[in-house]
């Protein structure tokens, strides 16, 4: 074989697969997208946003660490949820927050000062938990 052909030839090739490739790809990409109308997608998007929360004490020491846990249904992995603290009847954002993993589930370390009873929340956006109280000693 001259070099001419062997340079054709290989061209010939390369560009066959080239293009079985390229139709593997676009087959796999087809394949593998939902369709719009999919019941599994029309459920996920009716999916309600929700947050779950539970402190590891119920009663602490003036700034003694404790946990608050939970899970998220409907939000998005990688946002963050946030603690809230009732005072004087109105909701503020404390400088507590976590992420939100993959599973849906956050974890959030928090140290309280103000004695007494104290109502919390965890929010993310315009979602809340149900309100949960740690008694400060």
């Amino acid at each position: 074989m001259n070099v001419t052909k062997r340079h054709s030839l290989r061209i010939a090739t390369v560009g066959a697969l080239s293009a079985a490739c390229v139709a593997l790809a676009g087959t796999a990409m087809a394949a593998s997208a939902p369709a719009a109308s999919t019941p599994a997608v029309q459920q996920a998007a009716a999916v309600k946003a929700g947050i779950t929360a539970k402190p590891s004490a119920t009663s602490v020491g003036a700034w003694q660490l404790f946990r608050v846990t939970g899970t998220t249904t409907g939000l998005k992995a990688g946002s963050k949820v946030t603690l809230q603290q009732k005072q004087n009847g109105k909701w503020v954002t404390l400088p507590a927050s976590a992420p939100i993993a993959h599973n849906g589930s956050y974890s959030l370390g928090v140290k309280l000062g103000l004695k007494g009873k104290n109502e919390l929340r965890i929010v993310s956006g315009s979602t809340a938990s149900a309100v949960f109280s740690v008694t400060v000693r």
